[in-house]
């Protein structure tokens, strides 16, 4: 079986759709916790710790594709889930595999940490 059929970018993104609601809850709690310390209202606590999960998350099921597959195979992975938006690519984008938004992300969410408190004021 070789590791660039449909059989098997079908497995990986299986594993990575069942993979992501775990991964999230276990990068967003820290920042739950912060942002309740600084008295952060309820929904803006929701919203930061799911920002501030986001990169971690897909940095992690970037690693998982890469491990699958191979660096040198992985865009075509990427590649099949753009030819299928509406099934196994339903939420991919080529942002989602870019350092630099993974970063920006981040950022985003530590600069909210404040902002979100003083919104809650």
């Amino acid at each position: 079986m070789s590791e660039l059929s449909p059989s098997n970018f079908k497995r990986i993104s299986m594993i990575n759709w069942v993979l992501s609601l775990p991964l999230i809850v276990l990068f967003a709690w820290p920042y739950y916790y912060a942002a309740k310390l600084v008295g952060m209202g309820e929904a803006l606590r929701y919203l930061g710790a799911f920002i501030f999960s986001l990169p971690f998350t897909l940095t992690i099921i970037h690693g998982h594709v890469t491990m699958a597959l191979g660096s040198f195979h992985r865009l075509n992975y990427y590649q099949w889930l753009t030819e299928r938006p509406f099934s196994f690519g339903l939420f991919y984008n080529d942002l989602l595999i870019s350092t630099r938004f993974r970063l920006i992300l981040l950022i985003v969410s530590l600069i909210f940490l404040p902002v979100g408190y003083l919104i809650s004021i």
